[in-house]
């Protein structure tokens, strides 16, 4: 099964995705404002629109990186580059700003759970954080030259939704606490930012040093 990538690449961008999808951001801000405001079944529904922004993402970069492989590969190898610059700003940006967490307050008048999940999928694909990831992190992980790129971006896009569901549920049922802590807790503040910048300082010193020798 041509589609599917090596153990070690599945392995490491299961370990990627565990990082960012415990950071906090927006996502998981709503769902967990949702969960406490309004309840589990609103803080699932925000956490499944979140999930389908990502299979949007992940459909449309990958088409067009498969694109972008057969037409141009000189044009997918500086995508890489710059992928791998961008990760260095974001590991800079996650130990010198951090992230902090917000949560909403409850509105006047409470939402459906339909409404919460489109709330979910919006904030999701109108991230302009979230496209530039998935334009720039996916590509990390293939090879220009090979024929079944494209698939194995799907795969990985995948991945990451099967990776993200059970840690979106812990957090919607753990909502409360994790929401004290993280607001509180300025020491697991700092220990998730930098978790998240050494993660993704190794895969772009990786790709960069790899990208270098050829």
């Amino acid at each position: 099964m041509s589609f599917i990538p090596d153990l070690s690449v599945i392995l490491a961008f299961a370990l990627a995705t565990v990082v960012l999808a415990i950071t906090p951001g927006p996502d998981m801000a709503l769902q967990m404002s949702r969960a406490i405001n309004y309840g589990r079944s609103h803080g699932l529904a925000t956490a499944a629109g979140a999930m389908t922004g990502i299979f949007v993402h992940t459909c449309l970069v990958a088409f067009g990186i498969s694109v972008l492989i057969v037409a141009a590969p000189t044009a997918f190898l500086a995508l890489k580059i710059a992928g791998a610059l961008y990760l260095l700003w974001l590991a800079w940006q996650a130990i010198t700003q951090g992230g902090g967490l917000r949560i909403a307050q409850k509105a006047a008048r409470a939402p459906t759970v339909a409404q919460s999940y489109f709330t979910g999928v919006g904030i999701n694909l109108l991230n302009p954080k979230v496209v530039l990831f998935f334009m720039t992190f996916l590509p990390q992980f293939v090879d220009r030259n090979d024929p079944a790129a494209g698939q194995k971006l799907f795969f990985l896009g995948a991945e990451f939704i099967l990776v993200s569901i059970p840690l979106a549920v812990l957090t919607v049922f753990a909502a409360e606490r994790l929401a004290a802590l993280l607001v509180r807790s300025v020491w697991v503040q700092r220990a998730l930012n930098w978790s998240f910048a050494a993660v993704f300082t190794a895969f772009a010193t990786t790709i960069l040093f790899a990208e270098g020798r050829k």
